[in-house]
């Protein structure tokens, strides 16, 4: 879900490409306005607002404004908010045990596990600021782990 045109995506044109390879649904010229969940907490979907781009204004730039649309839903299970570089530094904080870098950015081992056992990260709040394409790529490499993880743990 992103509130501009994919012209106005910040993203190179490669991740784009290898995203839309990698089937990733793009739902253009929306805004998240609520995330949905059920009675145990689980997420069931978002409501977005449709909106539209303006004139550019002085600066060269189009404002993002809603349309008088309702406002629609989608189902999903997962919501993956990506709206910074660096990880949170509440969770910095208020985890001592995570070990971290000289830049701020978590320490993962070859299967993206941290400091904290059974505990995964990927991302920019590994790697700093990157792309989209390599923290897909991290999402795998941990899951796989925690698959590994949970067979070995569970098998005979």
């Amino acid at each position: 879900v992103y509130r501009r045109s994919l012209n106005e995506l910040p993203a190179r044109q490669e991740e784009v490409e290898h995203a839309m390879e990698e089937k990733v649904d793009f739902e253009l010229l929306a805004a998240p306005v609520k995330i949905i969940a059920d009675k145990q907490g689980r997420v069931t979907s978002i409501v977005c607002q449709r909106m539209q781009l303006t004139d550019p204004g002085p600066d060269g730039r189009c404002k993002v404004v809603p349309t008088a649309d309702a406002p629609f839903e989608i189902e999903t299970d997962t919501v993956i908010v990506a709206i910074g570089t660096s990880p949170n530094p509440i969770l910095i904080r208020s985890t001592k045990e995570l070990e971290t870098g000289k830049w701020g950015t978590i320490n993962v081992d070859q299967n993206q596990q941290t400091s904290i056992e059974h505990v995964y990260a990927g991302g920019d709040a590994v790697t700093g600021a990157a792309t989209v394409i390599e923290a897909l790529g991290a999402g795998k490499k941990a899951a796989a782990s925690i698959i590994e993880y949970f067979t070995k743990e569970h098998a005979g």
